[in-house]
């Protein structure tokens, strides 16, 4: 007879206690098992979105939906607010009435991410007939209808299909009337639901590598230990600092006025409390934030500024809180807008490395200018084309190095490469190069923005587009002395125009835009 030792893995009682070289190793099943899953969706998307601009996400849960494990480069808006979405899930579907073959989707804002542009899926996993974890994919597909994604949206009514919490797949069998519905409303629904049918496909490939987790690990234990010393760490962390509030105040272009962000930052003794009181109101525009992407991005530059390094899970989040008053635009009524809330939700993180500045100034950055992007459908020929392309900006200077140029931050959006975009849509890029010059000067100078050039080509006709661009008017500012960056432009055939409102562009139309620069450190 075998002794205990050597027993068959499969017969050993899966262990419930870790020494740090095996917490390790188990962390890291866990990171290989969403990576995997991750390489499945980017393998089987549709969408230009996903494979090239990485706008999705990729996380694992526990059965209460606590996160546990994100993909490597999930974006950070993505797995602040997947775990609440599968909280959100839980109280519509509740433990005890989910099967295996279930898969849930979403598009709320106030449930999911923040807009109905990104779709969510959640899909229960089971061991041995017991519910253990989810897997919960969200990614921006190419179209939601409606109307293009522009900040001139009044309301949500106006920004496409809206899907509530529903279920895709019940005991493994499709809602066929859903998925009518959604290819009825979306003007690419091959790529649509492709997307969401990859991201059903990465769900499964995440059930199938936990599998001898499972058998080997008390998942429950596991992600409590691995909960237990992020969230220590991260209290630790914040103990560190020094009691007190500290404030600041950020502004966004705006439309016939600016939009102000007020910062409140409370330290008390291992806990931090965001207050947004002071913060401009909800508009009739879809800059609107709602909580749950409020908080993603409140949690992320604490988490990056104190934590970089601890795994990212639940347990890091839990010393943060935030608030903003009810109807304000970090916390809006529906049915709001939200489309374009990126443009605010980015500024939350200068906001908070703005109030730390004084506590932490060997830490925090400058401002910086994260992402714009360009919105386009139409036809040509007898092909319709609806194409997402992102064109990032500069990011701030720190205290030991420049800002990196060309970069999503705090998003970790790529930018959408020229043949893709050239292969979609009817358009040519003459220029897409480094904006020297535009990041602020100072002892670290400010990453530069992008100037981006394209023309629509003579195929095409009443080209629908519409740009999210913000430091027009509003560029982001410096640290310690540090200059501003150069403001961002958009011009059509040399006239600059207004950003906020739809276009319809004709053949040999010659579109600039060129984004802000990072904000500098320190006086040059």
């Amino acid at each position: 007879m075998n002794a205990p030792h050597s027993l068959p893995q499969a017969a050993r009682a899966p262990a419930t206690t870790f020494n740090p070289i095996e917490l390790e190793i188990n962390w890291k099943r866990l990171i290989s098992i969403v990576d995997e899953a991750s390489a499945t969706f980017v393998r089987t998307c549709f969408s230009t979105l996903v494979r090239d601009a990485n706008d999705f996400a990729v996380v694992l849960t526990d059965a209460q939906g606590r996160s546990l494990a994100q993909s490597t480069m999930s974006i950070p808006s993505f797995i602040g607010s997947l775990p609440a979405t599968v909280k959100h899930f839980l109280k519509r579907f509740p433990a005890e009435t989910l099967k295996e073959g279930d898969v849930l989707i979403t598009n709320d804002p106030w449930m999911g991410t923040g807009h109905i542009h990104d779709v969510t899926t959640v899909m229960p996993l089971f061991h041995e007939g017991r519910l253990v974890a989810f897997s919960a994919i969200t990614s921006h597909l190419p179209d939601i209808g409606g109307r293009l994604r522009s900040n001139s949206n009044r309301d949500i009514y106006e920004e496409g299909l809206q899907i509530p919490m529903l279920k895709l797949m019940s005991a493994g069998e499709v809602n066929e009337t859903l998925v009518s519905m959604i290819r009825q409303n979306i003007r690419v629904p091959e790529q649509g639901l492709g997307d969401i049918w990859a991201q059903v496909s990465a769900c499964h490939m995440m059930a199938e590598r936990l599998k001898p987790l499972l058998e080997a690990v008390d998942l429950n234990a596991l992600g409590a230990e691995v909960r237990r010393r992020s969230e220590e760490a991260m209290r630790d962390a914040i103990r560190a600092l020094p009691d007190g509030t500290y404030r600041s105040h950020v502004q966004h272009d705006g439309f016939e006025e600016p939009i102000d962000i007020h910062c409140a930052l409370t330290i008390e003794g291992d806990r931090i409390h965001i207050d947004y009181t002071g913060t401009s109101p909800q508009l009739a525009r879809a800059v609107n934030v709602v909580p749950i992407y409020a908080f993603a991005y409140s949690a992320y530059p604490i988490k990056a500024l104190l934590c970089p390094d601890v795994p990212n899970n639940e347990g890091g989040f839990l010393p943060i809180t935030t608030d903003a008053p009810e109807g304000s635009l970090l916390n809006p009524r529906y049915p709001a807008a939200s489309g374009g809330r990126g443009a605010i939700g980015h500024l939350l993180t200068p906001a908070i490395f703005s109030a730390l500045a004084d506590v932490i100034p060997d830490r925090v950055w400058a401002g910086g200018s994260a992402n714009t992007s360009v919105t386009m459908f139409g036809r040509y020929g007898d092909r319709h084309f609806n194409v997402v392309n992102f064109v990032n900006g500069g990011q701030g200077a720190t205290a030991t190095r420049d800002g990196f140029s060309a970069l999503s931050f705090p998003a970790n959006l790529g930018n959408t490469p020229v043949e893709m975009m050239e292969a979609l849509a009817p358009i040519r890029i003459i220029r897409r190069e480094i904006r020297r010059g535009s990041g602020g000067a100072g002892r670290h100078k400010g990453g530069d923005g992008i100037t981006f050039e394209f023309e629509i080509t003579p195929e095409a006709s009443n080209v629908t587009a519409s740009f999210l661009m913000t430091r027009l008017k509003a560029p982001a500012l410096g640290l310690f002395g540090g200059k501003p960056a150069k403001r961002g432009r958009l011009a059509i055939n040399g006239v600059d125009v207004d950003p906020t409102e739809q276009r319809v562009l004709q053949p040999n139309d010659r579109i600039l835009m060129q984004t802000s620069g990072g904000g500098g450190y320190g006086a040059p």
